[in-house]
Protein backbone atom coordinates (compact mmCIF):
# COMPACT_ATOMS: atom_id res chain seq x y z
CA UNK A 1 0.00 0.00 0.00
CA UNK A 2 1.36 3.41 -0.96
CA UNK A 3 1.17 6.01 1.80
CA UNK A 4 0.92 9.65 0.86
CA UNK A 5 -0.30 12.08 3.54
CA UNK A 6 -2.12 12.19 6.87
CA UNK A 7 -4.58 14.85 8.01
CA UNK A 8 -5.25 16.08 11.55
CA UNK A 9 -8.09 18.52 12.21
CA UNK A 10 -8.60 20.26 15.56
CA UNK A 11 -11.89 21.92 16.47
CA UNK A 12 -10.27 24.40 18.86
CA UNK A 13 -11.56 27.00 21.27
CA UNK A 14 -11.38 29.76 18.68
CA UNK A 15 -11.19 28.07 15.32
CA UNK A 16 -10.48 24.99 13.21
CA UNK A 17 -6.83 24.11 12.55
CA UNK A 18 -5.95 21.56 9.88
CA UNK A 19 -2.45 20.08 9.54
CA UNK A 20 -1.35 17.79 6.72
CA UNK A 21 1.88 15.81 7.14
CA UNK A 22 3.84 13.36 5.03
CA UNK A 23 4.99 9.93 6.19
CA UNK A 24 8.20 11.43 7.59
CA UNK A 25 6.33 13.83 9.87
CA UNK A 26 7.00 16.90 7.73
CA UNK A 27 4.21 19.46 7.58
CA UNK A 28 2.92 19.77 4.03
CA UNK A 29 0.18 22.33 4.59
CA UNK A 30 -1.85 24.02 7.31
CA UNK A 31 -5.06 26.03 7.35
CA UNK A 32 -7.04 27.84 10.03
CA UNK A 33 -10.58 29.20 10.13
CA UNK A 34 -12.10 31.09 13.04
CA UNK A 35 -15.64 30.81 14.38
CA UNK A 36 -17.58 32.69 16.99
CA UNK A 37 -18.05 32.04 20.68
CA UNK A 38 -21.32 33.38 22.08
CA UNK A 39 -21.64 34.94 25.55
CA UNK A 40 -25.41 35.34 26.08
CA UNK A 41 -24.93 36.14 29.80
CA UNK A 42 -21.98 36.86 32.08
CA UNK A 43 -20.14 33.63 32.80
CA UNK A 44 -21.75 31.77 29.88
CA UNK A 45 -19.90 30.56 26.78
CA UNK A 46 -21.41 28.65 23.85
CA UNK A 47 -20.59 27.67 20.28
CA UNK A 48 -22.73 26.54 17.36
CA UNK A 49 -21.74 23.00 16.28
CA UNK A 50 -22.67 23.89 12.73
CA UNK A 51 -19.90 26.50 12.76
CA UNK A 52 -17.33 23.79 13.53
CA UNK A 53 -18.22 21.77 10.46
CA UNK A 54 -18.41 24.87 8.26
CA UNK A 55 -14.92 25.89 9.41
CA UNK A 56 -13.61 22.39 8.62
CA UNK A 57 -15.00 22.66 5.11
CA UNK A 58 -13.38 26.07 4.66
CA UNK A 59 -10.01 24.94 6.06
CA UNK A 60 -9.87 21.91 3.76
CA UNK A 61 -10.97 24.15 0.89
CA UNK A 62 -8.08 26.50 1.56
CA UNK A 63 -5.69 23.55 1.46
CA UNK A 64 -7.11 22.45 -1.87
CA UNK A 65 -6.77 26.00 -3.20
CA UNK A 66 -3.14 25.87 -2.12
CA UNK A 67 -2.51 22.77 -4.24
CA UNK A 68 -3.18 19.94 -1.79
CA UNK A 69 -4.38 16.75 -3.47
CA UNK A 70 -6.97 15.28 -1.09
CA UNK A 71 -7.03 11.98 -2.96
CA UNK A 72 -3.62 11.40 -1.40
CA UNK A 73 -4.92 11.71 2.18
CA UNK A 74 -4.81 8.23 3.68
CA UNK A 75 -6.63 8.96 6.95
CA UNK A 76 -8.19 11.81 8.96
CA UNK A 77 -8.17 12.31 12.74
CA UNK A 78 -10.31 14.95 14.45
CA UNK A 79 -9.78 16.43 17.92
CA UNK A 80 -11.51 19.02 20.10
CA UNK A 81 -11.60 20.21 23.71
CA UNK A 82 -13.28 17.73 26.03
CA UNK A 83 -16.42 18.34 28.15
CA UNK A 84 -18.30 19.89 25.18
CA UNK A 85 -21.56 18.02 24.62
CA UNK A 86 -23.79 18.33 21.57
CA UNK A 87 -27.41 17.41 22.28
CA UNK A 88 -29.39 16.02 19.34
CA UNK A 89 -33.03 15.14 18.70
CA UNK A 90 -34.41 11.94 17.16
CA UNK A 91 -33.49 13.23 13.69
CA UNK A 92 -29.94 14.04 14.83
CA UNK A 93 -30.59 17.75 14.59
CA UNK A 94 -28.77 20.02 17.06
CA UNK A 95 -31.20 21.15 19.77
CA UNK A 96 -29.17 24.03 21.24
CA UNK A 97 -25.70 25.54 21.11
CA UNK A 98 -22.94 23.56 22.85
CA UNK A 99 -21.89 24.69 26.33
CA UNK A 100 -18.12 25.13 26.54
CA UNK A 101 -15.81 24.03 29.37
CA UNK A 102 -15.20 27.69 30.31
CA UNK A 103 -18.93 28.19 31.00
CA UNK A 104 -19.86 28.82 34.64
CA UNK A 105 -23.67 28.55 34.52
CA UNK A 106 -23.71 25.09 36.14
CA UNK A 107 -21.92 26.23 39.31
CA UNK A 108 -24.91 25.53 41.55
CA UNK A 109 -25.48 22.12 39.95
CA UNK A 110 -21.81 21.25 40.48
CA UNK A 111 -21.99 22.34 44.11
CA UNK A 112 -25.06 20.19 44.76
CA UNK A 113 -23.51 17.20 43.03
CA UNK A 114 -20.33 17.63 45.04
CA UNK A 115 -22.24 17.89 48.30
CA UNK A 116 -24.62 14.99 47.70
CA UNK A 117 -22.59 12.60 45.53
CA UNK A 118 -19.06 14.01 45.41
CA UNK A 119 -17.28 10.97 46.81
CA UNK A 120 -19.16 8.56 44.55
CA UNK A 121 -18.50 10.69 41.47
CA UNK A 122 -14.81 10.93 42.35
CA UNK A 123 -14.54 7.19 42.99
CA UNK A 124 -15.95 6.29 39.57
CA UNK A 125 -14.81 9.16 37.34
CA UNK A 126 -11.46 9.77 39.12
CA UNK A 127 -12.15 13.49 38.93
CA UNK A 128 -13.62 16.15 41.20
CA UNK A 129 -16.92 17.68 40.15
CA UNK A 130 -16.92 21.31 38.95
CA UNK A 131 -18.71 23.35 36.25
CA UNK A 132 -16.03 22.30 33.75
CA UNK A 133 -17.52 18.82 33.35
CA UNK A 134 -20.39 17.68 31.12
CA UNK A 135 -22.44 16.11 33.93
CA UNK A 136 -23.34 19.40 35.70
CA UNK A 137 -23.75 21.13 32.34
CA UNK A 138 -26.34 18.56 31.23
CA UNK A 139 -28.01 18.83 34.63
CA UNK A 140 -28.33 22.59 34.05
CA UNK A 141 -30.08 21.95 30.72
CA UNK A 142 -32.43 19.43 32.34
CA UNK A 143 -33.37 21.86 35.12
CA UNK A 144 -33.51 25.11 33.14
CA UNK A 145 -34.52 24.03 29.63
CA UNK A 146 -36.91 21.09 30.19
CA UNK A 147 -38.43 21.35 26.72
CA UNK A 148 -34.99 20.98 25.15
CA UNK A 149 -34.07 18.15 27.53
CA UNK A 150 -37.18 16.15 26.61
CA UNK A 151 -36.10 16.26 22.96
CA UNK A 152 -32.62 14.83 23.63
CA UNK A 153 -32.29 11.52 21.81
CA UNK A 154 -28.51 11.37 21.44
CA UNK A 155 -25.47 13.04 22.97
CA UNK A 156 -22.18 13.47 21.14
CA UNK A 157 -19.03 15.37 21.97
CA UNK A 158 -17.54 18.11 19.83
CA UNK A 159 -15.09 16.12 17.73
CA UNK A 160 -17.57 13.24 17.49
CA UNK A 161 -20.30 15.48 16.07
CA UNK A 162 -17.95 16.77 13.39
CA UNK A 163 -16.75 13.25 12.60
CA UNK A 164 -20.39 12.10 12.41
CA UNK A 165 -20.96 14.81 9.78
CA UNK A 166 -18.07 13.25 7.81
CA UNK A 167 -18.94 9.57 8.24
CA UNK A 168 -22.46 9.15 9.59
CA UNK A 169 -21.01 7.01 12.41
CA UNK A 170 -21.62 7.81 16.08
CA UNK A 171 -18.82 6.84 18.50
CA UNK A 172 -16.39 8.36 20.98
CA UNK A 173 -13.08 7.45 22.57
CA UNK A 174 -12.21 6.69 26.18
CA UNK A 175 -10.51 10.06 26.81
CA UNK A 176 -13.41 12.23 25.63
CA UNK A 177 -15.77 9.91 27.50
CA UNK A 178 -13.85 10.57 30.73
CA UNK A 179 -14.42 14.30 30.19
CA UNK A 180 -18.17 13.77 30.46
CA UNK A 181 -18.02 12.65 34.13
CA UNK A 182 -20.43 9.88 33.12
CA UNK A 183 -17.72 7.29 32.46
CA UNK A 184 -15.88 4.75 34.60
CA UNK A 185 -12.25 5.59 33.87
CA UNK A 186 -10.89 2.29 35.17
CA UNK A 187 -13.43 -0.07 33.62
CA UNK A 188 -13.69 1.89 30.34
CA UNK A 189 -17.49 1.77 30.30
CA UNK A 190 -20.33 4.24 30.74
CA UNK A 191 -21.31 4.29 34.41
CA UNK A 192 -24.94 3.46 35.14
CA UNK A 193 -24.39 4.96 38.61
CA UNK A 194 -23.36 8.36 37.22
CA UNK A 195 -25.89 8.37 34.38
CA UNK A 196 -28.62 7.75 36.93
CA UNK A 197 -27.81 11.12 38.53
CA UNK A 198 -29.24 12.63 35.33
CA UNK A 199 -31.82 9.91 34.78
CA UNK A 200 -30.03 9.56 31.45
CA UNK A 201 -30.46 6.27 29.55
CA UNK A 202 -27.02 5.03 28.50
CA UNK A 203 -28.50 4.24 25.09
CA UNK A 204 -28.31 7.98 24.35
CA UNK A 205 -24.51 7.90 24.70
CA UNK A 206 -22.18 6.75 21.89
CA UNK A 207 -20.16 3.52 21.80
CA UNK A 208 -16.64 3.91 23.22
CA UNK A 209 -13.49 2.67 21.44
CA UNK A 210 -9.76 3.37 21.55
CA UNK A 211 -8.67 6.73 20.04
CA UNK A 212 -6.89 5.15 17.06
CA UNK A 213 -9.84 3.00 15.92
CA UNK A 214 -10.94 3.65 12.33
CA UNK A 215 -14.70 3.99 12.65
CA UNK A 216 -15.78 5.02 9.18
CA UNK A 217 -14.99 6.70 5.90
CA UNK A 218 -15.87 10.02 4.31
CA UNK A 219 -19.34 9.75 2.77
CA UNK A 220 -20.27 10.95 -0.69
CA UNK A 221 -22.19 13.90 0.76
CA UNK A 222 -19.33 14.89 3.06
CA UNK A 223 -16.89 14.60 0.16
CA UNK A 224 -18.99 17.08 -1.82
CA UNK A 225 -19.18 19.45 1.15
CA UNK A 226 -15.55 19.29 2.27
CA UNK A 227 -13.46 18.40 -0.77
CA UNK A 228 -12.07 15.31 0.97
CA UNK A 229 -12.06 12.17 -1.14
CA UNK A 230 -15.00 9.84 -0.69
CA UNK A 231 -13.91 6.70 1.16
CA UNK A 232 -11.05 8.34 3.08
CA UNK A 233 -10.57 6.55 6.40
CA UNK A 234 -11.55 8.46 9.55
CA UNK A 235 -10.41 7.66 13.09
CA UNK A 236 -12.62 8.13 16.13
CA UNK A 237 -9.97 10.63 17.33
CA UNK A 238 -9.68 12.12 20.78
CA UNK A 239 -9.24 15.33 22.79
CA UNK A 240 -6.97 18.22 21.95
CA UNK A 241 -4.81 17.91 25.06
CA UNK A 242 -4.27 14.18 24.57
CA UNK A 243 -3.02 14.78 21.04
CA UNK A 244 -0.90 17.76 22.11
CA UNK A 245 0.82 15.55 24.69
CA UNK A 246 1.32 12.83 22.07
CA UNK A 247 2.39 15.32 19.39
CA UNK A 248 5.00 16.74 21.77
CA UNK A 249 6.50 13.26 22.11
CA UNK A 250 5.46 12.76 25.74
CA UNK A 251 4.78 9.03 25.81
CA UNK A 252 7.09 7.70 28.53
CA UNK A 253 6.37 7.90 32.28
CA UNK A 254 7.76 11.07 33.83
CA UNK A 255 7.74 13.16 30.67
CA UNK A 256 6.04 16.51 31.24
CA UNK A 257 4.30 19.04 29.00
CA UNK A 258 3.46 22.62 29.98
CA UNK A 259 0.83 24.18 27.74
CA UNK A 260 0.57 27.94 27.18
CA UNK A 261 -2.72 28.20 25.32
CA UNK A 262 -6.23 29.50 26.05
CA UNK A 263 -5.92 27.53 29.26
CA UNK A 264 -2.65 26.40 30.82
CA UNK A 265 -2.06 22.72 31.48
CA UNK A 266 0.73 20.73 33.08
CA UNK A 267 0.50 17.05 32.17
CA UNK A 268 2.82 14.24 33.30
CA UNK A 269 2.77 10.82 31.66
CA UNK A 270 2.25 8.01 34.17
CA UNK A 271 1.51 4.30 34.27
CA UNK A 272 -1.77 4.81 36.09
CA UNK A 273 -4.20 7.39 37.48
CA UNK A 274 -3.40 9.69 40.38
CA UNK A 275 -6.79 10.19 42.05
CA UNK A 276 -6.61 13.59 43.73
CA UNK A 277 -9.33 16.22 43.92
CA UNK A 278 -7.04 18.93 42.56
CA UNK A 279 -5.96 16.92 39.50
CA UNK A 280 -7.45 16.03 36.14
CA UNK A 281 -7.08 12.31 35.41
CA UNK A 282 -7.19 11.18 31.79
CA UNK A 283 -5.98 8.16 29.90
CA UNK A 284 -3.30 8.58 27.23
CA UNK A 285 -3.69 7.54 23.59
CA UNK A 286 -1.42 4.63 24.57
CA UNK A 287 -3.65 2.12 26.34
CA UNK A 288 -1.62 1.55 29.51
CA UNK A 289 -0.57 5.18 30.02
CA UNK A 290 -2.24 8.18 31.60
CA UNK A 291 -1.55 11.91 31.64
CA UNK A 292 -2.86 13.28 34.95
CA UNK A 293 -2.18 16.93 35.57
CA UNK A 294 -3.29 20.37 36.61
CA UNK A 295 -4.91 23.28 34.82
CA UNK A 296 -4.98 27.06 35.09
CA UNK A 297 -8.08 28.43 33.42
CA UNK A 298 -6.89 31.75 31.93
CA UNK A 299 -3.45 31.39 30.40
CA UNK A 300 -2.92 32.87 26.93
CA UNK A 301 -6.48 34.14 27.23
CA UNK A 302 -5.22 36.48 29.97
CA UNK A 303 -2.73 38.04 27.56
CA UNK A 304 -5.41 38.21 24.87
CA UNK A 305 -7.78 39.91 27.32
CA UNK A 306 -5.06 42.45 28.13
CA UNK A 307 -4.45 43.07 24.42
CA UNK A 308 -8.13 43.50 23.60
CA UNK A 309 -8.85 45.71 26.61
CA UNK A 310 -5.79 47.95 26.82
CA UNK A 311 -3.68 47.65 23.68
CA UNK A 312 -5.60 49.24 20.80
CA UNK A 313 -2.59 51.37 19.82
CA UNK A 314 -0.31 48.32 19.75
CA UNK A 315 -2.86 46.47 17.61
CA UNK A 316 -3.01 49.34 15.10
CA UNK A 317 0.78 49.65 15.04
CA UNK A 318 1.13 45.93 14.49
CA UNK A 319 -1.22 45.97 11.52
CA UNK A 320 0.77 48.80 9.93
CA UNK A 321 4.08 47.01 10.48
CA UNK A 322 2.86 43.57 9.45
CA UNK A 323 3.44 42.21 12.95
CA UNK A 324 1.39 40.63 15.70
CA UNK A 325 0.26 42.91 18.51
CA UNK A 326 1.78 40.35 20.87
CA UNK A 327 5.21 40.95 19.36
CA UNK A 328 4.97 44.65 20.20
CA UNK A 329 3.61 43.90 23.68
CA UNK A 330 6.45 41.42 24.26
CA UNK A 331 9.03 43.96 23.13
CA UNK A 332 7.69 46.51 25.60
CA UNK A 333 7.39 43.98 28.44
CA UNK A 334 10.95 42.71 27.86
CA UNK A 335 12.29 46.16 28.83
CA UNK A 336 10.72 45.87 32.30
CA UNK A 337 12.78 44.33 35.13
CA UNK A 338 12.07 40.85 36.46
CA UNK A 339 9.14 41.07 38.87
CA UNK A 340 7.56 44.09 37.13
CA UNK A 341 8.85 46.26 39.97
CA UNK A 342 6.42 44.78 42.46
CA UNK A 343 3.32 44.58 40.27
CA UNK A 344 1.63 41.17 40.66
CA UNK A 345 -1.21 39.69 38.60
CA UNK A 346 -3.58 36.87 39.61
CA UNK A 347 -4.93 35.39 36.33
CA UNK A 348 -8.35 34.32 37.59
CA UNK A 349 -10.44 35.96 34.86
CA UNK A 350 -12.70 32.89 34.67
CA UNK A 351 -12.31 31.61 38.21
CA UNK A 352 -9.63 28.96 38.66
CA UNK A 353 -9.07 25.25 38.28
CA UNK A 354 -5.95 23.85 39.98
CA UNK A 355 -5.09 24.08 42.75
CA UNK A 356 -8.25 25.83 44.03
CA UNK A 357 -11.23 24.61 41.97
CA UNK A 358 -12.99 27.88 42.78
CA UNK A 359 -15.15 29.52 40.09
CA UNK A 360 -15.61 32.55 42.39
CA UNK A 361 -12.00 33.73 42.12
CA UNK A 362 -11.37 36.93 40.17
CA UNK A 363 -8.31 38.40 38.47
CA UNK A 364 -6.40 41.19 40.16
CA UNK A 365 -3.37 43.43 39.86
CA UNK A 366 -1.79 44.30 43.20
CA UNK A 367 1.12 46.58 44.07
CA UNK A 368 0.45 49.26 41.44
CA UNK A 369 2.18 52.61 41.88
CA UNK A 370 2.62 55.76 39.82
CA UNK A 371 5.84 54.15 38.59
CA UNK A 372 4.02 51.43 36.67
CA UNK A 373 3.35 51.79 32.95
CA UNK A 374 1.32 49.71 30.50
CA UNK A 375 4.47 47.71 29.78
CA UNK A 376 4.72 46.81 33.48
CA UNK A 377 1.15 45.51 33.40
CA UNK A 378 1.86 43.47 30.24
CA UNK A 379 4.86 41.80 31.84
CA UNK A 380 2.92 41.25 35.07
CA UNK A 381 0.29 39.30 33.11
CA UNK A 382 2.95 36.96 31.69
CA UNK A 383 4.55 36.55 35.11
CA UNK A 384 1.18 36.04 36.84
CA UNK A 385 0.27 33.15 34.54
CA UNK A 386 3.72 31.67 35.19
CA UNK A 387 3.06 31.98 38.94
CA UNK A 388 -0.21 30.13 38.47
CA UNK A 389 1.67 27.37 36.64
CA UNK A 390 4.18 27.23 39.53
CA UNK A 391 1.21 26.88 41.89
CA UNK A 392 0.11 23.89 39.80
CA UNK A 393 3.61 22.41 39.58
CA UNK A 394 4.11 22.57 43.35
CA UNK A 395 0.92 20.56 43.80
CA UNK A 396 2.25 17.84 41.49
CA UNK A 397 5.50 17.78 43.45
CA UNK A 398 3.63 17.54 46.76
CA UNK A 399 1.67 14.57 45.44
CA UNK A 400 4.96 12.93 44.50
CA UNK A 401 4.32 12.48 40.80
CA UNK A 402 7.67 11.46 39.20
CA UNK A 403 9.11 13.74 36.51
CA UNK A 404 12.04 13.13 34.19
CA UNK A 405 13.97 15.30 31.76
CA UNK A 406 13.12 18.70 30.37
CA UNK A 407 9.62 20.11 30.35
CA UNK A 408 8.09 20.42 26.88
CA UNK A 409 6.51 23.82 26.26
CA UNK A 410 3.56 23.70 23.88
CA UNK A 411 0.72 26.00 22.82
CA UNK A 412 0.69 29.35 21.06
CA UNK A 413 2.26 31.14 24.02
CA UNK A 414 5.35 28.94 23.74
CA UNK A 415 6.30 30.80 20.57
CA UNK A 416 7.07 33.89 22.65
CA UNK A 417 10.76 33.81 23.63
CA UNK A 418 10.01 36.23 26.48
CA UNK A 419 7.23 34.08 27.91
CA UNK A 420 9.30 30.90 27.52
CA UNK A 421 12.08 32.51 29.56
CA UNK A 422 9.69 33.79 32.22
CA UNK A 423 8.10 30.35 32.64
CA UNK A 424 11.51 28.65 32.87
CA UNK A 425 12.74 31.24 35.39
CA UNK A 426 9.62 30.96 37.55
CA UNK A 427 9.64 27.14 37.48
CA UNK A 428 13.42 26.86 37.70
CA UNK A 429 13.34 24.21 34.94
CA UNK A 430 14.95 23.79 31.54
CA UNK A 431 12.43 23.61 28.71
CA UNK A 432 12.41 22.50 25.11
CA UNK A 433 9.85 23.43 22.47
CA UNK A 434 8.73 20.86 19.91
CA UNK A 435 9.08 22.09 16.34
CA UNK A 436 5.32 21.57 15.89
CA UNK A 437 2.95 21.34 18.85
CA UNK A 438 -0.60 21.66 17.61
CA UNK A 439 -3.11 18.96 18.47
CA UNK A 440 -3.87 18.68 14.74
CA UNK A 441 -0.25 17.56 14.27
CA UNK A 442 -0.67 14.91 16.97
CA UNK A 443 -3.89 13.88 15.23
CA UNK A 444 -2.09 13.38 11.93
CA UNK A 445 0.51 11.26 13.77
CA UNK A 446 -2.24 9.14 15.34
CA UNK A 447 -3.83 8.70 11.93
CA UNK A 448 -0.49 7.28 10.77
CA UNK A 449 -0.47 4.80 13.65
CA UNK A 450 -4.03 3.73 12.83
CA UNK A 451 -3.31 2.88 9.18
CA UNK A 452 0.15 1.38 9.72
CA UNK A 453 2.31 4.21 8.43
CA UNK A 454 3.98 4.03 11.85
CA UNK A 455 4.38 0.73 13.64
CA UNK A 456 3.22 2.19 16.95
CA UNK A 457 3.09 5.42 18.96
CA UNK A 458 6.79 5.26 19.80
CA UNK A 459 7.69 4.92 16.12
CA UNK A 460 5.47 7.89 15.26
CA UNK A 461 7.21 10.03 17.88
CA UNK A 462 10.66 8.92 16.71
CA UNK A 463 9.81 9.76 13.10
CA UNK A 464 7.83 12.97 13.54
CA UNK A 465 8.74 14.84 16.74
CA UNK A 466 11.69 17.21 16.55
CA UNK A 467 12.71 19.83 19.10
CA UNK A 468 13.57 23.41 18.23
CA UNK A 469 14.10 25.97 20.99
CA UNK A 470 15.75 25.07 24.30
CA UNK A 471 15.51 27.56 27.18
CA UNK A 472 17.70 27.49 30.28
CA UNK A 473 16.38 29.01 33.51
CA UNK A 474 18.19 32.02 34.97
CA UNK A 475 18.53 30.89 38.57
CA UNK A 476 19.13 34.44 39.83
CA UNK A 477 15.77 35.38 38.34
CA UNK A 478 14.32 32.20 39.82
CA UNK A 479 15.31 33.30 43.31
CA UNK A 480 13.70 36.70 42.74
CA UNK A 481 10.53 35.07 41.48
CA UNK A 482 10.37 32.70 44.48
CA UNK A 483 10.17 35.70 46.81
CA UNK A 484 7.49 37.34 44.68
CA UNK A 485 5.58 34.05 44.44
CA UNK A 486 5.25 34.02 48.23
CA UNK A 487 3.46 37.37 47.96
CA UNK A 488 1.34 36.03 45.09
CA UNK A 489 0.18 33.14 47.32
CA UNK A 490 -0.34 35.26 50.41
CA UNK A 491 -2.50 37.82 48.60
CA UNK A 492 -4.42 35.09 46.75
CA UNK A 493 -5.44 33.62 50.08
CA UNK A 494 -6.60 36.98 51.44
CA UNK A 495 -8.43 38.03 48.27
CA UNK A 496 -10.18 34.67 47.97
CA UNK A 497 -12.30 35.45 51.01
CA UNK A 498 -13.48 38.72 49.45
CA UNK A 499 -14.24 37.10 46.09
CA UNK A 500 -16.32 34.39 47.74
CA UNK A 501 -18.38 37.16 49.37
CA UNK A 502 -18.97 38.74 45.94
CA UNK A 503 -20.95 35.77 44.68
CA UNK A 504 -24.59 36.71 44.43
CA UNK A 505 -24.17 40.46 44.92
CA UNK A 506 -26.72 42.23 42.76
CA UNK A 507 -24.26 45.00 41.82
CA UNK A 508 -21.89 42.53 40.07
Amino acid sequence: MKFDSLLGIDIGSGGCKATLIDVNGNVIATAFKEYSTYYPRPGWAEQDPGDWYKALCQAVGDMISGGVRTSGVVAVCISAPTHTAVVLDKDYQVIRKAILWTDQRSTSQAERLAEDYGEDIFRVSLNHVSPVWTLPQLMWIRENEPDAWRKVSAIMFAKDYVRWRLTGISATDWIDAMGSMLFDGRELTWSSELCQLLELPMSKLPPVVEPSRIVGTVTKRAAEETGLAEGTKVLVGTTDTALEVFGAGAIDPGQCTVKLATAGRICIVTNGPYPHKQLFNYRHVIHDRWYPGTGTKSCASSYRWFRDTFCDSETVAAESAGLSAYEIMDDQAARIPVGSEGLVFHPYLLGELSPYNNPSLRASFIGATMRHSKAHFARAVLEGVAFSLRDCMLLLEEIGMPQTGDIRLIGGGARSSLWRQIVCDVLGRRAVEPRVHESSFGGAMLAGVAVGVFEDAAAAVSQCVKMSNATEPNMKNHDSYKALFDIYKETQEMLQRSYNKMVGLTCI
